[in-house]
Parts: C-alpha cells; structure tokens; sequence
C-alpha cells in the first residue's frame, strides 16, 4: 500500500515558496527549468508557489537536489522565529499597520503589464506574487518571468487608510521604486502608477514613469511574457488593461 505524500503547513509552503523565488532570481533561471530539473511538471510548481496548493515532502525534496538547498531547515526555522518587529499579524505604522487576515484578498498571483520601456507601442508583462512576509510582518511582492531578470524587485506591500490606496514599495541601498495601485475592481485587477529608474548607456539612469496594471492569473487563460508586441497573443488584451488606466482614470499623466 502507497503511503501518500506528506503535506508542508501554509506556512511552511509560504517560506518554502519565498526561497525558491530568491533563488530563481539570483541565479536568474526559469521555472520551466527548475521544474524540469526537479522532474516536476511545470503546473505543479506554478501552482505551489503561487499559493493555490500546498508542497509536498516529495515535492519539496526533489526541488532541495535540483537546486542544492535545504528548504525545509530553513522554513522551520524561519517559521520558529519571533517575527522581528514583535507585530506578529499586524503590520508595522510606516506601512499601514493594516492586518494580515484583513488583507488577505490580495495574496495570489498576477500577471503584471507596462509599456515597454525599449520599444514604443509594445507591452513589457511578468509575472508578480503577493505573500505574507512572517518575519517582516507584512504582504510582501515579488517578480517573475521577467525577460530582464537582472532588473527583477521584490519588496514590501504598503496599504495606509488615509489615501485609499496600495504602494509596492522596493527599497535596496536607499535607491526607491514606488507603484501606486488603486484598491481592486470587482474582478480584483489594481491600476495605477510605475515610477522607476530607466537604465540608459553605461551608468546612466533616467527616472521613468508609466502605467502599470495587475490583473490575477484568473483573468488571463492563457498568460504571455516579456515583451508583447502588437498582433500577439494577448495584446489586445493586455492594451485595453493599460488604456483602461487612462479612461478611467485611474491615474493622470500631466504635461507642461
């Protein structure tokens, strides 16, 4: 008789899944070829790090040899530890000090569009989760599929009462990217505004700002990535998200 396969706690699935994606991003690897690697189909690990299903022993044991990396130690000590800033399900004053269950809605992932920065008319789309950080105590992002790999953010989810809206904040060396989103539609997409560096020749950086959208997995059949130029799958779709932010509008773009 087959013993069947040991399921991780939500917890330890969230800080297994957290790890998995930083170590995506540093050594800038798909997850088509982890999972290939691992011997996993690429639906079962879409599907457990975007937090629709739990991880497996087996599962996580296969990903540990593929990348050489004890997950399950680290969770479990990640998970034993005392939140750092003593908040527990509560998030810090300077990010909103909203509550984890009162957030929940926003965990998941979603497929995530802008303009194209190098190419006029096209449409840049990766992918973005949403989980919550428990040592952070707050909803934190993090970026995938991104064509530019070395350009992926990761950072903390801000949600103040006052303003009504959302803020993606990435912070690394005192160096900020800031996305202001409107709370979700009906259908759960967030609207808004990117303001980000553009890297020019050399060192040269050019502050850029442009419309962004997020629209969950759910609303997308089949999603597309990277740079989505015009008579693609899917741009008509990902064109009438971007126009919907001007129409609305849920963000204004002023010139002098």
């Amino acid at each position: 008789m087959q013993t069947p396969d040991k399921q991780l706690s939500d917890e330890q699935s969230r800080e297994i899944a957290a790890i998995i994606r930083e170590e995506l991003a540093r050594r800038r690897i798909s997850r088509q070829t982890l999972a290939e690697q691992a011997k996993l189909s690429i639906s079962t690990l879409e599907k457990a790090l975007g937090g629709r299903r739990p991880f497996t022993l087996a599962t996580t044991v296969r990903l540990e040899e593929a990348l050489g990396v004890s997950l399950r130690k680290v969770a479990d000590s990640s998970a034993a530890s005392v939140p750092t800033n003593g908040n527990g399900d509560v998030a810090p004053d300077s990010l909103g000090a909203y509550s984890r269950r009162s957030m929940s809605w926003i965990a998941g992932a979603y497929v995530t569009l802008r303009p194209s920065f190098g190419e006029a008319g096209s449409i840049y789309a990766y992918r973005t989760e949403i989980a919550w950080d428990a040592m952070g105590s707050c909803y934190e992002f993090r970026e995938a599929e991104r064509q530019d790999a070395a350009y992926t953010q990761f950072g903390e989810v801000s949600v103040p009462n006052q303003s009504g809206h959302i803020y993606f904040v990435t912070n690394r060396n005192g160096q900020f990217r800031l996305i202001t989103v409107s709370r979700p539609t009906i259908a759960g997409e967030m609207y808004g505004i990117i303001n980000t560096l553009l890297a020019g020749r050399g060192s040269l950086l050019t502050p850029i700002a442009a419309p962004i959208a997020y629209v969950p997995m759910a609303g997308i059949a089949e999603p597309s990535y990277g740079r989505i130029a015009a008579g693609a799958p899917n741009y008509d779709l990902y064109r009438a998200h971007l126009q919907k932010i001007m129409d609305e509008p849920f963000a204004m773009f002023l010139q002098g």
